[in-house]
């Protein structure tokens, strides 16, 4: 049952397809999300050729952006002889070409209620990268139109959800009045159509190839934990995770909350034993949910499991997502002639953290646990225990002496990762007065700022303007007055000090005052009133969620970019040590621009050239599996220190490279353990939410914490120093000579390493990824 393609990805991995008995479904390991996309897209192209007439439902969002862009350069390049020859190498008769026009497609799923024609609906986006983009035929697919679903002639969504929310309890109840009377019309018919949806689905014999996500509670389609196994096409709710994750697309939490969808059941993927359905997962995110999926029996808990009815079903993985499958980790280290450092240190902490023990008293019955069995103690058990508790205490005892003399530059893809990542580390080296510091953000990051934020803003301005600014001298505004700019940021702390919104918001609106001027390169206070009406009635009428507009764009960075000045002010930095370069490859699209040399690079090299460096940070993803923005910032900084390193000659600048809230390292992986105290605790909060006020409301949060982004924070370093406490015994922390550590709560991860650890850990990433990572 194993195809000619996944043969040779199996060859390729080394791995087996399965590893009984824990494996109830097939997994297909590749090296990076950009591959799996590579390899399923090549698995469709073969299925397709096999079934030119067959019915395919294919995933929307990010998670099929690489199957997408490699069916698209298969497909156009087909009779090219690279291609060929690269189809030919996985096994596909390149001789014909597949037919798009003949396939039947089936949308998986959509929000309800949304109008198809945003841009953010999954109808615009099968129309856009499925139908026209891979030349289906529209009159074979079946898509779901949320403004054809159960609404009278001459009604819209706008008619009968104002507001866009959907009470489902009018299914069960008696309407209360007209208006409610018709709302309820509306639910049963689009029950009914989706009861017809799934009929015809079936009529079609149903799905013949299906290929999705899977969701951090495991959802597929939007079938959300709980749901039921022999569910079909309908109406519902989803869970807090599925809301976050969908926060995004959607404009933000408060527009996912209220949102229900319309989704093909667990049912309807399995009705069709015959279905090759694949599921994609990339990133170490995603590895507790993929292994529950695929070591658990068939449970409401695991939507995935139901795939197990499936004999052709398979899990698309990058190593990171398949990090927890035990008999395949077993395997792997089975294969290895000897363990890394790492390698043991990992199994020796993860003995101690499962059975809650120190590793001082670990016993050689607990080696005989798990994968302890791996680790050789020819050097006696005593020796190992030391050697690996002595190594975790010399990494905290790093993390609590600041560095002297040191400059440091601080960098971030987006405006509050430093903050997340480790704050901790930032304002215990600030504190020793011998250091500089640069902070520096690399992208715009006006994704993260909602409408109804700058709806609010704009209307206070206009009011503000009503009544006049107080006396501020000539030229305050003026585009290149550093100083007037850095009083912005003091005026806003002074509020903050003394907790007086008045004094807060007068330091707020200057610089958005400021920010539109330089917009729209308009001083003239009368001119600039009529800019800001345009704006409100702008925020009024455009749906969350839509691209904005390229103004609109950086008007909302420039908003982004003044937080990180007043995060920056708290400490006492300047606005000349904090630099924000708008890197261009961020567009806000569905798929972003790959970075140039020219665009990108050189900014970062000309940053680097004027704060010259003893430390840089660097944000780690390991796989490129999360937000693209931070794979392309690693590898725009690894370009950038290479030219940087042969120009200056400088070649002992240490990297600091750290995870923010979404990717954490294992104690393992990091050499400097920095710890937190509950003061610490205590600031982090309070300079989150003082100085990222467009992200107090946590409208883009995390599936795993409902709040903002500091208590996440917070919760991630109070997780990891109860690793080290349990390691290392909680003696160890409270009766420590030191009172810092007596005081520690929390512990914030970082990775050291020199420059070419850098080039190494980026021209692997990229070799596998693609990009232009070369200090070469």
């Amino acid at each position: 049952m194993t195809s000619k393609v996944e043969k040779k990805a199996l060859e390729i991995s080394g791995q087996k397809l399965i590893y009984p008995p824990d494996e109830r479904i097939s997994a297909i390991v590749a090296s990076s999300f950009p591959e799996l996309g590579r390899l399923a897209a090549l698995r469709f192209l073969e299925w397709v050729l096999d079934n030119p007439d067959g019915v395919i439902s294919l995933p929307t969002g990010k998670t099929p952006e690489y199957f997408i862009k490699e069916v698209r350069r298969f497909l156009e390049g087909w009779e090219s002889g690279p291609v060929q020859e690269e189809l030919r190498a996985w096994g596909i008769d390149a001789r014909s070409k597949p037919s798009m026009k003949s396939l039947k497609f089936v949308q998986i799923d959509e929000f309800y209620p949304i109008n198809p024609l945003q841009h953010n609906s999954f109808h615009f986006y099968v129309n856009k990268y499925y139908i026209n983009g891979l030349g289906l035929d529209p009159k074979k697919s079946l898509l779901i139109n949320c403004n054809e679903i159960g609404l009278d002639d001459g009604k819209s969504l706008e008619d009968v959800w104002d507001g866009g929310t959907v009470d489902l309890s009018l299914r069960y109840r008696h309407p209360r009045d007209a208006r409610e009377e018709t709302q309820k019309n509306v639910i049963e018919k689009i029950d009914q159509w989706c009861d017809g949806y799934e009929a015809r689905i079936r009529e079609l014999g149903g799905i013949g190839f299906f290929l999705g996500g899977i969701g951090p509670d495991g959802h597929i389609g939007f079938n959300v934990r709980g749901s039921c196994l022999f569910s079909t096409t309908r109406l519902a709710r989803t869970n807090y995770e599925t809301q976050a994750a969908a926060a995004q697309d959607l404009g933000g939490i408060e527009v996912a909350r209220k949102s229900l969808v319309i989704t093909i059941g667990l049912d309807t993927i399995t009705f069709n034993r015959s279905c090759v359905a694949i599921i994609m997962a990339a990133g170490e995110a995603k590895a507790r949910i993929v292994a529950d999926s695929i070591q658990n029996d068939i449970h409401v808990h695991y939507p995935a499991t139901v795939l197990q009815k499936l004999k052709r079903s398979r899990f698309y993985l990058t190593s990171g997502a398949a990090k927890d499958l035990v008999q395949r980790r077993r395997a792997l280290l089975r294969s290895k002639k000897t363990l890394s450092p790492e390698d043991e240190e990992r199994i020796v902490i993860d003995l101690a953290l499962k059975n809650n023990c120190p590793i001082a008293r670990l016993t050689e019955n607990h080696f005989r646990q798990g994968f302890g069995s791996f680790v050789k103690l020819e050097g006696g058990l005593a020796e190992l225990k030391r050697r690996i508790a002595g190594s975790l205490k010399a990494r905290l005892e790093s993390g609590m002496l600041p560095r002297k003399n040191t400059v440091f530059l601080h960098t971030e893809p987006h405006h509050d990762d430093i903050m997340l990542g480790y704050l901790p580390g930032v304002v215990r080296n600030i504190r020793e007065h011998s250091n500089s510091h640069f902070f520096a953000t690399l992208t715009s990051g006006f994704t993260a700022v909602t409408n109804d934020y700058m709806l609010g803003l704009l209307l206070d301005l206009k009011k503000h303007l009503e009544t006049g600014f107080e006396n501020l001298g000539e030229g305050y505004f003026n585009s290149d007055n550093a100083e007037k700019r850095n009083r912005d940021v003091w005026q806003y702390l002074d509020g903050v000090a003394a907790d007086l919104e008045p004094i807060m918001k007068e330091g707020r609106l200057r610089r958005l005052l400021r920010d539109l001027m330089v917009v729209y390169d308009e001083t003239d206070f009368e001119q600039l009133g009529d800019r800001i009406d345009e704006l409100i009635n702008y925020f009024e009428t455009q749906y969350p969620g839509r691209k904005d507009l390229a103004h609109i764009q950086r008007l909302k960075g420039m908003c982004r970019e003044w937080e990180s000045d007043c995060l920056w002010g708290y400490f006492g930095w300047h606005s000349d040590s904090v630099y924000h370069l708008r890197l261009g490859f961020y567009t806000g699209g569905i798929f972003n621009e790959e970075p140039t040399v020219e665009r990108d690079v050189e900014p970062v090299l000309g940053l680097l050239q004027r704060t010259n460096p003893d430390v840089v940070s660097v944000a780690l993803d390991p796989e490129g599996s999360g937000p693209d923005t931070h794979y392309k910032v690693l590898q725009t900084l690894t370009r950038a220190l290479g030219d940087y390193e042969k120009q200056s000659g400088k070649k002992d600048i240490e990297i600091w490279g750290y995870r923010n809230v979404w990717y954490r390292f294992h104690p393992a992986e990091a050499d400097i353990f920095i710890p937190v105290s509950l003061n610490m605790f205590a600031l982090q909060d309070n300079a989150f939410r003082n100085s990222y006020i467009s992200q107090r409301e946590a409208s883009f949060p995390s599936y795993d914490y409902d709040g903002p982004f500091s208590g996440l924070a917070q919760k991630v370093q109070v997780e990891q120093y109860q690793m080290l406490k349990t390691c290392l015994g909680r003696e160890f922390f409270n009766e420590h000579t030191s009172a810092l550590i007596r005081a520690t709560r929390g512990m914030v991860f970082i990775k050291s390493m020199g420059l070419e650890d850098l080039y190494r850990y980026s021209r692997d990433l990229s070799m596998r990824i693609g990009g232009y990572a070369d200090s070469s």
